[in-house]
Formats: structure tokens, C-alpha cells, sequence
């Protein structure tokens, strides 16, 4: 395989883990990982929110805050370089979303879309540099009566923001074994 290819294969995958760590920054409202899938200057055409990816991201903060349970999945991810440092990338999503609204009532929504994605490689790493929100599907969903306790049960841990989520232990154990 020539290098060409090779360096095309890894950026593809530099792409993709792009994409996922956008999941976990919202999944887990772990901010730092919401900041490093975009770009600083970047734009973020979000629904109702078309403005900075910085806007974008302030307003997850506040929606963190709240305490809502997110799910993200990404599919079907495209990528079509432009240049050696720009991708158009086209990826489909389902999210389900469970939260309290304006007024403190708990709402339930799926949501399935795609993110039509402009990605540009800065010194050597990919990010978003424009992101437009493309919906397919919502449903407004009846919110579970029960509590998570009733509702999972024996099935033990739940998911949880940062840092209490069981996936930053296993990246603590990463740290500790390089030293």
C-alpha cells in the first residue's frame, strides 16, 4: 500500500474519532471533549441555534446543567476530501433526548438526522469547521413514569456525566500505565 493511501486511511479514521468525541462531549457532558471536535472560529447550524460552534457550545453548557440524559449513534459516515486538508463529511445520527424544558417538565424526544460537516485539517489534526444539523425524523416521546432506580434495576452502573461515568476510569488507567 503506498503512502498516499495510508496517510488517506488515517485521516479518515482522525475523522471518525473527530465525530465520536462530539458524542461524548454531549453524551457525558464532558466539555472538553465537546471543544475538541471543533474548530475556535467554527459555525454550527444547529436547529433552532445557527452561530459560533463557541455559542453552540455554551449553550450545551447551560443544557448540562439540568442533568438530561442524552444518547448519540452515528452511522453511515461518508467522508469526501475536498483537498489534502479539507473533508465534506456527511454522517447520520439518532439521538435520543430526555430533559426538563423552559417550564421544568420532563420531555422526551428522538431525533434522527445528519450532519453535513465541513472538516479541515490545522496542523496535522482534523476538527469541524462548519456543521449544518440536518433533520430527518422527530418523535415527541411519553417520558418513563418511573425512576431510573425502578426502571434499570440490578443493571448497574448508569451512564453519568463527567467525570463519574465508568469510561474516564478506564482513560485513568491509560495515564497511569504510560508512567
Amino acid at each position: 500500500m503506498n503512502q498516499a493511501r495510508i496517510s488517506e486511511l488515517r485521516d479518515r479514521e482522525a475523522i471518525r474519532d473527530c465525530l465520536y468525541r462530539y458524542c461524548r462531549g454531549i453524551d457525558r457532558a464532558d466539555e472538553a471533549a465537546l471543544r475538541s471536535s471543533y474548530w475556535p472560529d467554527a459555525h454550527d447550524h444547529h436547529g433552532a441555534y445557527s452561530g459560533s460552534a463557541e455559542g453552540f457550545i455554551q449553550f450545551a453548557l447551560g443544557v448540562f446543567k439540568t442533568g438530561p440524559r442524552n444518547i448519540h449513534q452515528i452511522t453511515n459516515v461518508l467522508i469526501e476530501f475536498i483537498s489534502p486538508e479539507e473533508a465534506a463529511v456527511e454522517s447520520y445520527f439518532t439521538a435520543l433526548q430526555r430533559g426538563p424544558d423552559e417550564a421544568g417538565e420532563i420531555r422526551q424526544v428522538l431525533l434522527c438526522g445528519r450532519y453535513c460537516d465541513l472538516f479541515q485539517k490545522r496542523a496535522g489534526e482534523w476538527r469541524i469547521a462548519e456543521r449544518t444539523v440536518v433533520y430527518d425524523w422527530l418523535e415527541e416521546q411519553t417520558p418513563p413514569a418511573a425512576s431510573e432506580t425502578e426502571r434499570f434495576g440490578p443493571r448497574q452502573p448508569l451512564g453519568a456525566s463527567y467525570p463519574d461515568d465508568p469510561v474516564y476510569a478506564l482513560g485513568k488507567r491509560r495515564i497511569s500505565s504510560k508512567k
